[in-house]
């Protein structure tokens, strides 16, 4: 064909296409159109800042994100218009100009040099796939493009093209193919991935840098060339660009807390976009932190951390295994709601409650002496025996029969009530009802459950509910009960700040407590400082046993690298109380001297409530006081009302106490030697 028949051929297809669209914008449009079909998008699970922790594709496999222009490197979108579209902003949908110049370069060179497609036409054809490649498929398309210019701002469309334009296999949209190629979002962009993304759409397959990278880089530099012509950029960024290094595979798309987004999916299937409380700094580093530990610790044996924030009580990681793709670890279980034995991680709150009802102190003096509760006889982890030692350091160096002394003091009940109360599900054996050995791991708790009842402490006492998403405030954590006084979560933090840290680490950074179930099946630490709660566990997921593993040496290493992976210098602890007592043993009021300790008495036969009894409902006629009797215990009694002073007598009697109003009232008494007993009863 002659230049001057390619010509007039050009000039003919050009008035065709000039004069069809001009008659599909005065005959053919519809103004009332729908501008789009409905659209899936693959479900996005974020963070509470809104960055990915992870998306899903779509039931065909496809990864469809969506795209707004703000959140899109700026470049890439000048580059994009500069190179599709150079007057997409000022046409209504179809370029007459661009026809022309299309025609006329074909009529000139005798192929196709550029096209003549619109962006908004291009989102046309990718709304509405067509098969045909003819002149009446063509018109449509730009009928179609006038339409969504009628009914869609620039920006909505451009969204559109940025979710739905093809980057090769089943990658759409430039976030897709961002997370994919590069392995990052596309709110920053170097020249050359840019021109790697702008370039791709035109033909997908053929241009994939994973299949074919040799003609990835050649489209990606063709665009480049252009655009430096065009005056986008100058000649040394441009040959920058040219020889920067071209991705030649494909990345992983982002899986971020993979437990908690699978289960955040399934508990909300239909929405779009859904933001939990987890921070994806926090979980990341935490994840690497896990899965260096995990080549360590032997076949079958993983871990699992959780991080609480005090103040909100925001779950702000979860590593729920040391690796969820690793079978062999059992990777597909969510270990940090797997009920296992605490170990010793309970103990806290037994002192906490001894604290609370003044029948100890942290520098109370206990005995550490083989001792016999009925038929349970417990041992130390070391088979030795301290002696008489501060109630705190009993608690520091993890003693058992002191934990049970006391234990015996408050009541195995009333603690587990206590746990129960702050939203802990304490897991018994069918039938078995909580006794002295709950303090000393015989009962099934969580993970989370310990995170949320340490970070209790760290609030001074507070219980609140775990928040385990940023995008649902009604079920914000809100102070339905009290762990504990603040007082005694003061005297507990201060304590556990001073257990002795693992191997080559500071202490007195964060209050900590380790713990071993029996036959070191599990292995504990949880600690805080005062901003976070961090809670460890390792072991097997099966329950095997893992002869030697300890939570000293197994857990509270890897509690302290994770929180000097998080800062450099943990928060400080709370100001005490304005009622904390700090003073020396010999200072203290002399029942709180010592604990148990009589001149040869076994611990347990102190003073004991014989009315009212645990339980009990009084009525109360008019505003008199009622009675307590009491029996046993050495010396003159001492009697707290909700922990606080309410008179002496010189021996066991019926002692007179004023209800400080309706409702729950907790009763303690205590003898000359720190022995004491407690109920709790209702007043109506």
């Amino acid at each position: 064909m002659s230049v001057l028949a390619r010509l007039s051929a050009g000039l003919l297809l050009a008035g065709v296409l000039v004069g069809g669209g001009t008659y599909a914008w005065v005959s053919g449009v519809r103004h009332d159109a729908p501008p789009a079909p409905g659209i899936a998008f693959s479900p996005e699970v974020q963070d509470r800042d809104g960055l990915l922790l992870r998306a899903f594709p779509l039931a065909d496999g496809r990864w469809r994100l969506k795209a707004e222009p703000a959140r899109v490197d700026r470049r890439f979108l000048g580059m994009l218009v500069g190179y599709e579209d150079k007057r997409f902003y000022q046409h209504g949908g179809v370029d007459p100009l661009a026809m022309v110049r299309a025609a006329y370069q074909f009529a000139t060179h005798g192929r196709i040099v550029s096209g003549a497609s619109t962006l908004t036409m291009q989102v046309a054809r990718l709304l509405e796939p067509r098969e045909e490649r003819s002149l009446k498929a063509k018109l449509k398309e730009m009928r179609r493009a006038i339409e969504l210019e009628a009914r869609l701002s620039k920006e909505q469309i451009l969204a559109l093209y940025l979710a739905l334009a093809p980057y090769g296999g089943n990658l759409e949209g430039v976030r897709a193919a961002s997370l994919a190629y590069f392995g990052k979002e596309p709110k920053r962009l170097t020249l050359a991935e840019a021109a790697l993304l702008v370039a791709l759409p035109q033909s997908p397959e053929q241009r994939r840098p994973d299949r074919a990278p040799q003609a990835a880089r050649v489209a990606r530099d063709g665009v480049i060339a252009r655009l430096n012509e065009d005056g986008l950029f100058g000649a040394p960024e441009a040959e920058l660009a040219r020889t920067a290094a071209l991705i030649d595979r494909r990345l992983p798309m982002p899986m971020f807390a993979a437990h908690a987004t699978e289960a955040a999916l399934r508990e909300r299937p239909a929405a779009g976009v859904q933001r939990l409380a987890i921070d994806r700094g926090t979980q990341d580093r935490l994840e690497d932190l896990a899965r260096e530990r995990a080549r360590s610790l032997g076949d079958g044996v993983s871990l699992a951390m959780m991080v609480v924030d005090n103040a909100s009580g925001d779950i702000l990681a979860r590593i729920s295994g040391a690796d969820p793709a690793d079978k062999d670890r059992a990777g597909a279980v969510d270990l940090t709601k797997a009920v296992r034995s605490p170990g010793s991680t309970l103990k806290p709150f037994i002192y906490g409650l001894a604290f609370e009802d003044g029948i100890a102190h942290p520098e109370t003096l206990i005995d550490d002496k083989p001792t016999r509760f009925g038929t349970y006889r417990p041992e130390n982890f070391d088979l030795g025996f301290q002696g008489t030692i501060p109630v705190k350091q009993a608690l520091q160096l993890s003693l058992n029969v002191p934990a049970v002394a006391l234990l015996q003091g408050v009541g195995a009940q009333r603690l587990a009530s206590r746990l129960s109360e702050a939203g802990t599900r304490l897991v018994l054996p069918p039938g078995e009802v909580p006794g002295l050995a709950v303090g000393l791991g015989g009962v099934g708790v969580r993970l989370e459950d310990l995170a949320s009842l340490y970070a209790a402490i760290a609030r001074g006492g507070e219980a609140k509910a775990l928040r385990a998403r940023a995008d649902d405030v009604a079920t914000a954590p809100v102070g339905a009960h009290r762990l504990m006084s603040e007082v005694a979560a003061w005297y507990l933090a201060q304590t556990l700040a001073g257990t002795p840290p693992p191997h080559n680490a500071l202490g007195g950074r964060i209050a900590f407590k380790t713990g071993t179930s029996f036959g070191y099946r599990d292995a504990w630490a949880v600690g805080f400082d005062g901003r976070r709660t961090m809670a460890v566990w390792v072991g097997r997921p099966d329950g095997q046993p893992v002869p030697g593993m300890i939570g000293r040496t197994a857990a509270a290493p890897l509690l302290f690298d994770a929180f000097a992976r998080l800062t450099t210098r943990p928060a400080p602890f709370a100001q005490p109380p304005r009622d904390a007592l700090v003073a020396r043993n010999p200072d203290l009021p002399p029942p709180l001297r010592y604990f148990g300790r009589a001149g040869g008495m076994s611990v347990g036969t102190g003073p004991r409530i014989a009315f009212p009894p645990e339980g009990a409902s009084l009525d109360q006629d008019g505003d008199g006081p009622l009675a307590l009797k009491v029996s046993g215990g050495r010396g003159g009694l001492t009697m707290l009302v909700n922990g606080v002073p309410a008179g002496e007598t010189a021996r066991g009697a019926t002692l007179f106490w004023q209800p400080p109003g309706k409702g729950f009232v907790q009763l303690t008494v205590t003898d000359a030697d720190g022995a004491s007993d407690s109920v709790t009863v209702r007043v109506r």
